[in-house]
């Protein structure tokens, strides 16, 4: 049930929109094409079992760690929510 301008079904749509909105990302950030034999960062040997397992890699696992580590959390608010919730 929604409640002042939103209309029914408002809440869920934003649910949805936020999903999509992290699906997106994360398929953004997957590697692409040919997997490399040595790493772009520190220039190490990439093993065969990375390269096979991960298609498209580019980077050496301790590289890729430190790559982790940097991604920004999402705050996870939808910016694109009904006026009801931005008077929240």
């Amino acid at each position: 049930m929604a409640g002042g301008f939103a209309k029914d079904g408002a809440v869920q749509e934003q649910i949805d929109a936020s999903i999509e909105d992290a699906i997106q990302r994360a398929r953004s950030r997957l590697p692409r094409g040919e997997s490399l034999t040595q790493c772009r960062e520190c220039g190490v040997g990439i093993s065969e079992a990375r390269r096979k397992a991960v298609p498209g890699v580019r980077l050496c696992i301790t590289c890729q760690e430190g790559e982790d580590k940097k991604q920004v959390n999402v705050s996870g608010y939808n910016r694109r929510g009904s006026k009801d919730s931005q008077l929240r």
